[in-house]
């Protein structure tokens, strides 16, 4: 994992993707932007509260420092669900939490505050994907329901593929409910220490699970070894911050 320092804004480039020159690929960080409290300062959430116009400003700062424009993005209202979009055009779209492309100079864009983003990449196909994966999502296979689209859309072979799991909150610091839990592997949860019938839940495993088992190989995956809810310098985060908090944006998009 590579972080670029100094030249604000500030963002996480994943080493993995290093390599091919033609991609855009990154997870923003917190700092480096517009905003102010308790959104500060790099925040891309247009639902949070916080200024449009700082917003605005946010986006057209992480824009210029990617040398892509903000007319170039694509993104979508994200409603914790499993619908995925193969988009055409940049913009704003309803209701999907993953998109898919293979369309140049188009940047597929999530928001998250906990959630997990899953950048995918076919380099032999030159094919992206972006998910937004909460636990709702990622309880409906939202990433393997995302590679399969790129298959039968893009002749994807997943063998091919890339994919990075981003920063999202952690399993020590993932607190969720008995019922919650059993919608997961056993592998995935583990028994609070705190009792009260909750669990601890480890979404990056259970993504990388299904990254996995959509065909992608484990040295083809790259994780986040950062932490939402811990590392509250560098991440909002919506349940550290009791919900007043901003969202990071990761986004993947290739160069024509």
């Amino acid at each position: 994992m590579q972080k670029k320092p100094g030249n604000r804004p500030e963002y996480l480039v994943p080493a993995l993707f290093s390599g091919f020159s033609n991609l855009v690929a990154v997870q923003s960080l917190r700092t480096g932007g517009t905003s102010l409290p308790p959104y500060d300062s790099l925040n891309f959430g247009a639902a949070t509260g916080d200024n449009p116009a700082l917003i605005n400003n946010n986006i057209a700062l992480l824009c210029e420092a990617l040398a892509i424009e903000p007319r170039q993005l694509a993104w979508s209202d994200q409603v914790h669900g499993t619908s995925i979009l193969e988009v055409s055009a940049p913009g704003a779209y309803h209701g999907y939490d993953a998109l898919i492309t293979r369309v140049t100079n188009i940047y597929l864009s999530v928001f998250t505050a906990d959630c997990y983003p899953v950048l995918i990449f076919d380099p032999v196909q030159l094919a992206v994907g972006s998910v937004h994966a909460g636990w709702k999502g990622t309880s409906g296979e939202i990433v393997m329901k995302t590679v399969a689209l790129m298959q039968r859309r893009f002749n994807t072979l997943p063998a091919h593929c890339l994919a990075y799991i981003g920063t999202g909150i952690s399993q020590r610091a993932y607190e969720v409910s008995r019922d919650t839990s059993q919608q997961f592997p056993e592998s995935c949860s583990i028994a609070s220490p705190k009792g009260d019938n909750t669990f601890l839940l480890d979404l990056a495993q259970a993504n990388h699970d299904q990254l996995l088992a959509s065909g992608i190989s484990a040295m083809n995956i790259e994780r986040s070894p950062f932490c939402t809810f811990d590392n509250a310098d560098l991440f909002f985060s919506y349940r550290r911050d009791a919900g007043k908090t901003g969202r990071m944006i990761s986004l993947t998009g290739i160069r024509g």
